[in-house]
């Protein structure tokens, strides 16, 4: 049986209550949960390793450009099946969909975590865990790119997003569903990735990306901060199809002219943005200043996208290729 590699970077499901500090810190290694893992179950290829503790709010693109390359000595070695990264939940899915832009291997990575600490009631961790080394192990999970499991579902890197703050069921691939589920001890997979590309880039980023929510009544003001400040690029959480208030559409055309990239998706959870409006700020407006029509993805992804794109050297064109559904 070909090894599991399991690399913590911390997050809740390696945290406990603090009596002193009255909150959840990091205080489980990841011996002991694959020690408790081991007792409930007969898995002996599990190898465990420690890249960080740190809460999924600390994890920077940096760390994620170190976890790329922790993550390839395990996918380089013939004697591990796939790789699961244990995660903190706040920017699980930026490190995920990080990880699928660069990946460059048909072998399975998984990412996981747990909304609850190991010191509260209905503990999820172990759980996901147990799902993941499932997933991982099934050889129907070669080749589907970077997967989240979490509360007994399979998702894709590309589709999913957390969605409540608190519910175990808070991942959710909103346009599609899960790719599939684990039952009991099977993984039962209904479908294909729908919006997955395989850009296989060059690892490495460009943090000097901007990302934006746009609201009612927005002026320039922080486009303009953007454009000053040496950015690279900024991404639109715009509204409705892909439209922006006309305010906006002076600073907008200032940084275009600057040579910054601008990425519009949708602030809706749901759905892709397209240049279906005329007026000042609609989505035609947009694309005729210069912009690019991000399709679905959401703020964060496409942000991941677009440092990815700047940093890979690709001019307005390839990056618009890039983003083409």
């Amino acid at each position: 049986m070909k090894k599991v590699a399991l690399i913590f970077t911390g997050g809740t499901i390696a945290m406990k209550v603090n009596s002193k500090l009255q909150g959840a810190v990091p205080g489980v290694t990841p011996n002991e949960l694959i020690a408790t893992l081991r007792e409930w179950t007969d898995y002996d290829n599990l190898v465990g390793i420690e890249f960080s503790k740190l809460p999924s709010p600390s994890i920077t693109p940096e760390k994620m450009y170190e976890l790329k390359h922790e993550v390839d000595k395990f996918l380089n070695d013939d004697d591990f099946q796939g790789v699961i990264v244990v995660h903190g939940t706040d920017t699980l899915e930026e490190t995920a969909f990080y990880l699928d832009a660069i990946s460059q291997t048909n072998k399975p990575v998984v990412l996981t975590g747990s909304m609850k600490n190991s010191s509260e009631l209905g503990y999820d961790g172990l759980t996901n865990l147990d799902s993941s080394i499932k997933v991982i192990m099934d050889e129907r999970s070669q080749g589907r790119g970077v997967l989240v499991v979490m509360n007994y579902q399979v998702h894709a890197a590309c589709e999913v997003t957390k969605t409540h703050t608190l519910n175990l069921d808070t991942f959710k691939s909103i346009e599609f569903g899960p790719l599939g589920i684990i039952d009991d001890e099977e993984v039962i997979y209904y479908r294909a990735q729908t919006l997955r590309k395989d850009y296989r880039l060059s690892a490495g980023f460009n943090d000097k990306v901007g990302l934006v929510k746009v609201y009612a009544g927005m002026h320039s003001d922080i486009i303009d901060f953007y454009t000053q400040s040496g950015y690279k690029g900024i991404v639109l959480e715009a509204l409705g199809r892909g439209n922006v208030p006309a305010m906006m559409m002076d600073g907008i055309k200032r940084a275009r002219t600057a040579g910054l990239e601008v990425i519009v998706v949708s602030r809706a959870i749901g759905g892709r943005v397209l240049d279906t409006y005329g007026y000042i700020g609609g989505g035609k407006d947009l694309v005729k200043a210069g912009c690019i029509l991000g399709g679905n993805l959401s703020g964060p992804k496409a942000r991941i996208l677009l440092m990815l794109a700047t940093e890979n050297g690709l001019n307005h064109d390839q990056i618009k290729e890039l983003y083409r559904q």
